[in-house]
């Protein structure tokens, strides 16, 4: 089964051409810069590359930019467009009325337009994506794969907030939790790589990038996820705050005279290691450079992180009552040795021991726990793509074994 990829943003598109019956990435690549002047990348598997200026004024011509180069008599990797059986789009936020991967519909649009305010960069952006395939692949089937849904097995003790019921009850104001694809993806494969059965295993993923959040996961259920609401809520991130008193807020908002939209532009754009290193960065990459040449904010940024990082691993160690794997992944997680290792020595209390060598080797999926340790720690890169075309492969397969009505 041959699957279309297709993560929408507001101004750019990523895609991926993935053989679900391999797990082969055929092509892939991203328009960006689309309304502005428009750029488009693209790469096959054979090694053929392509990257240029290309005026795209809606997501429409990105996606039309997209299949015409798939079906290139010398760049393309199919010959027409029938040979894409689904297009799986990866769709931020679903509210409570997603649990799982579907089939796209009007209604299913229309719910996802319900979830506008919750996530107001994404869902409408994910939704134009979806608009500009339908047009143009009319026949295809589409499904969506919900960032939320993984987490929609929180129990109630675990995503109410301390707030009168009734807001819950008539504004469904809780927590969501966040990065579902990565973190289903990566306590699978931690698993796997392991040699476990995931219905057996505690695991908590660690999914840290500019975004960041980690995601308790008892016998492949979650139970507990750092991101909130919004995104906004949990660890100290690129450029966002995390979690915060909102009394805080409010003497900010007097002192400061500014109001909530401000507040909100302060607490998601100037935030994070960003503020706190002074508005220096917020690639750690750069901080870690800042950090080596003695400079205080940066240094005090990355310990920030790696605190609250080790915060919430040692909060959903007691939340799961143990803890089996502890899993890396995203940019920071991946490629940021130093800050696994600071985080890893908070957890000593675990029995946890890390291989220093095992830690710097780079890899799809690497333990770095040494013989001794008493709970896995491993590194694995994401593939959040690869998860959402296995999600609507199995989900049209289920589909298709189905009675008819």
């Amino acid at each position: 089964m041959k699957i279309l990829v297709i993560n929408s943003g507001s101004s750019s598109l990523k895609f991926q051409v993935i053989d679900t019956d391999t797990e082969e990435v055929l092509a892939k690549g991203q328009c960006e810069r689309i309304g502005i002047d428009g750029v488009f990348n693209y790469r096959t598997a054979r090694g053929l590359a392509l990257k240029e200026k290309y005026p795209m004024k809606s997501h429409k011509e990105a996606v039309d930019r997209i299949l015409k180069t798939l079906v290139d008599p010398e760049m393309g990797v199919i010959g027409d467009y029938g040979e894409i059986d689904v297009v799986g789009h990866r769709l931020v936020h679903g509210g409570e009325k997603f649990t799982g991967s579907v089939v796209i519909t009007d209604e299913v649009l229309d719910v996802m337009r319900a979830c506008n305010d919750l996530a107001p960069l994404h869902n409408p952006a994910n939704i134009v994506g979806v608009e500009a395939c339908r047009e143009l692949m009319p026949d295809t089937l589409m499904v969506g794969v919900f960032d939320t849904a993984f987490n929609q097995t929180m129990e109630p003790k675990a995503f109410l907030y301390g707030l009168p019921y009734r807001f819950y009850e008539k504004h469904k104001i809780r927590r969501y939790g966040f990065h579902g694809i990565s973190h289903r993806y990566v306590s699978r494969r931690a698993a796997e790589f392991m040699g476990q059965r995931p219905d057996r295993v505690k695991t908590i993923v660690c999914h840290l990038g500019n975004g960041a959040s980690i995601c308790a996961v008892k016998y492949g259920r979650v139970v507990d996820n750092s991101m909130g609401f919004t995104p906004l809520e949990g660890l100290v991130m690129g450029t966002r705050c995390g979690d915060v008193d909102a009394g805080a807020l409010e003497y900010l908002s007097k002192k400061e005279n500014l109001d909530f939209p401000q507040i909100m532009s302060i607490l998601n754009q100037e935030s994070g290691v960003l503020g706190i290193s002074k508005n220096l960065s917020s690639d750690f990459r750069e901080l870690k450079d800042a950090e080596i040449k003695y400079n205080d904010t940066a240094a005090l940024a990355r310990e920030i992180f790696a605190y609250r990082v080790a915060k919430y691993i040692g909060s959903y160690a007691a939340a799961m009552t143990g803890v089996d794997n502890i899993v890396f992944t995203a940019g920071v997680g991946e490629n940021d040795s130093d800050i696994r290792e600071e985080i890893c020595s908070y957890l000593e209390f675990l029995g946890i021991t890390i291989d220093e060598v095992k830690n710097r080797e780079q890899g799809e999926a690497v333990r770095i726990s040494d013989g001794t340790s008493r709970v896995n720690v491993l590194v694995i890169k994401t593939n959040e793509e690869l998860e959402i075309a296995r999600e609507a492969a199995e989900l049209v397969n289920s589909l298709k074994g189905r009675p008819k009505m």
